[in-house]
């Protein structure tokens, strides 16, 4: 029989002891640490309050917490003296029922990890839909993570600990993330869609307008549908819209719009945008059950496209409804000759239609998103949620120097003009500046001696700055010390140096009373509010040109990984994020219509 907080949070401290024992692999004392913050609101917050537990134990009890765990398919589970988690799980992966060939590698790789890493190899092997990994997911990531720092790999078993803890309080508390799955499966079906080459490969790769993206679409569209919209359709740029209608005795309602982009990067992850979309589903899916109306309309948008792979433009989707869609747009060819204009009439789409699209933002009360983080912050922090404070301004630059190019061999040290060490000694600068302000960021992203040679000083030196910021003030300053950097460097070094600005993108402020909003939502769930800037451009950035906007980040796996087949989050995460957004939606609704 399943526990109930009430239960935990009335018990004497001996018995809500035992009712956490075995949590953490034979380690009680964070239970009993835990058990000090009592009364817990929720099962999220009791979760943050073992882990802020552990937090505080130091690298010691970190360690001895690491060494409690058996090794994987190891002497303990041949023995049969695992705990009876421990039994549960392993044999859930069907770790107990491995081949020779599958013992002997693991084995394998257990030694080589012990001997790098000094303690055993830790994964939450049920994984992050809590079903199973499965025996060649868990010895891939094995094989993965033998590569890592041992500091980062440290970190990252105490992450598996927690998320092991994470699924034994579920059972042990009878949660189950009932519309976290549903997510998971949303996502799951989507990503069975795929571009040609790609597939055949096993990758995730959907780019504007090729039949995989319209098939998406379409099942984006029938999820809506099942859900209970009361409106869907593809947009003359192929955007799923769905709008689940105000009760109708409220007169002449707004409209609060929601969602994000399904393209997505070649060979990426299934939840960058997508997430953004799925989250609002269930939300109105739940609305749709229970009958229940809300004072305003609420618009839920697939984007059709943001990630700029198939074409030059990029944010076409969300773009068109701020009527930023350009026609020369129309005549880019993708890498086949195709133009834009030929695949969206072959995609059966009006492009005489596209201006129509464009929204009133006077008959919008804003836009919220939801985002998987797409970065390793709250992954660190063991946070699942966090309160996007702005979307990052940044400007980009394609530059060069230019030196001599000289004999490697003959020409000394204090004779030479050289290139490289000019964008060498740009690139730590960039580091050491941006690092000074604590939340900008400055990338060299490509460095390139055009016809190098072993043996010759490189007489040019081509590459590109990227830099970031919260506001744009920030982002000015850094690029104007950068700038200036950049100069003084050639001048000394006596080289001659050219630079292009290529791209300048405003920074978006979350507006304060949506950010508010999300604050209050992630605070409902028993968690901490955890403000942090976006360093990633998102669809919130378009729609904040017209109307006010805020968006909330989901924890990513795999240090938040994105735009690459790692990429994932767990089903208990997902239900935070719903679980957030039913929140804010009935705190919308309760500013606009206020209970007598």
């Amino acid at each position: 029989m399943a526990f109930t907080l009430d239960q935990l949070n009335t018990a004497a401290l001996p018995d809500a002891g035992r009712m956490l024992d075995g949590i953490y692999e034979h380690t009680p004392w964070i239970a009993a640490e835990a058990l000090k913050a009592r009364p817990f609101k929720s099962l999220a917050h009791l979760k943050h309050a073992l882990v802020a537990a552990l937090d505080q134990g130091g690298v010691d009890a970190h360690l001895a917490l690491i060494r409690a765990h058996p090794e994987l398919a190891g002497k303990a589970m041949v023995a049969k003296t695992l705990t009876a988690e421990s039994t549960h799980e392993q044999g859930r992966a069907g770790l107990t029922e491995c081949t020779p060939e599958e013992f002997a590698r693991i084995q394998q790789l257990n030694a080589g990890y012990n001997a790098k890493f000094g303690f055993p190899f830790i994964l939450a092997v049920r994984g992050p839909r809590g079903t199973g990994l499965g025996k060649a997911r868990i010895i891939d990531t094995f094989a993965r993570r033998l590569g890592h720092h041992p500091d980062f790999e440290r970190a990252e078993a105490l992450r598996q600990i927690h998320r092991i803890a994470e699924i034994r309080l579920a059972d042990r508390f009878g949660a189950e993330p009932t519309l976290g799955n549903d997510v998971w499966d949303w996502h799951e079906k989507l990503a069975r869609h795929s571009d040609p080459g790609f597939a055949e490969a096993g990758q995730l790769t959907v780019t504007y307008l090729t039949d995989a993206h319209r098939a998406c679409a379409q099942r984006i569209g029938q999820t809506m549908h099942d859900a209970g919209f009361d409106e869907v359709h593809v947009d003359a740029v192929g955007n799923v819209v769905g709008r689940y209608k105000a009760d109708p005795a409220v007169p002449d309602p707004r409209t609060l719009m929601t969602g994000s982009h399904y393209d997505t990067v070649r060979n990426g992850g299934k939840y960058d945008g997508r997430l953004g979309i799925f989250v609002p589903i269930a939300c109105v899916r739940e609305l749709a059950r229970a009958r229940r109306r809300l004072p305003f309309d609420f618009e839920v948008i697939g984007f059709a496209e943001e990630e700029g792979q198939r074409y030059k433009a990029t944010f076409l989707g969300s773009g068109a409804l701020i009527g930023d869609f350009r026609a020369e747009w129309l005549d880019q060819q993708d890498a086949d000759g195709i133009t834009m204009r030929q695949a969206m009439r072959h995609a059966g789409l009006c492009v005489d239609d596209i201006p129509k699209l464009r929204r009133d933002p006077a008959r919008y009360l804003g836009f919220i998103e939801v985002h998987i983080e797409q970065g390793p912050v709250l992954n660190e922090l063991n946070l699942p949620l966090g309160v996007v404070t702005s979307i990052n301004g940044s400007v980009r630059y394609l530059g060069e120097y230019a030196g001599q190019a000289s004999h490697a061999g003959t020409t000394p040290m204090d004779r030479r003009r050289d290139a490289a060490c000019a964008a060498a000694e740009l690139a730590l600068v960039l580091e050491q500046r941006a690092a000074r302000d604590g939340d900008s960021v400055a990338t060299m992203g490509l460095l390139q001696v055009p016809g190098g040679s072993i043996n010759v000083v490189p007489g040019r030196c081509a590459f590109s700055l990227d830099l970031r910021a919260p506001t744009d003030t920030q982002r000015d300053a850094l690029a104007a010390d950068v700038l200036a950097r950049a100069r003084e460097i050639a001048e000394r070094r006596g080289v001659a140096c050219t630079l292009e600005e290529t791209m300048r993108a405003s920074a978006a402020p979350s507006a304060p009373a949506w950010q508010r909003r999300w604050e209050a939502a992630v605070e409902s769930t028993g968690l901490p509010v955890f403000r942090m800037p976006s360093g990633a451009g998102h669809d919130a950035m378009k729609l904040h040109e017209v109307m006010p906007q805020a968006m909330l980040f989901v924890r990513g796996e795999n240090s938040g990984i994105s735009h690459n087949p790692l990429e994932s989050t767990t089903a208990e995460d997902m239900q935070l994020a719903v679980q957030a957004l039913q929140h804010l939606l009935e705190g919308v609704a309760r500013d606009l219509h206020p209970l007598p």
